[in-house]
């Protein structure tokens, strides 16, 4: 299942918001959108986890929880974002 997350700090790792996901279940990927102009991150990401029960549980639990001094939106999605 696609996790998209978003209104992360922009300070944000790939490695942190694998981190976060990871008690969780397995994780297949794990991005972070960066802009290509400056090499920041966009404040946003996705997460894939293979076991819907997982990501279910995982977007219950982490949704509208602050990380890293902000906020974070979790939902599912089914949209195709270009990275």
């Amino acid at each position: 299942m696609k996790i998209l997350v978003r209104n992360l700090n922009r300070t944000t790792t790939r490695d942190q918001l694998h981190d976060l996901f990871k008690p969780f279940g397995v994780i297949s990927s794990c991005v972070l959108v960066m802009d290509e102009k400056s090499g920041e991150s966009k404040g946003f990401g996705f997460v894939e986890m293979p076991s819907k029960e997982e990501a279910k549980q995982a977007i219950s639990k982490l949704n509208a929880k602050p990380f890293h001094g902000s906020v974070i939106r979790v939902k599912t999605t089914n949209k195709v974002y270009r990275v």
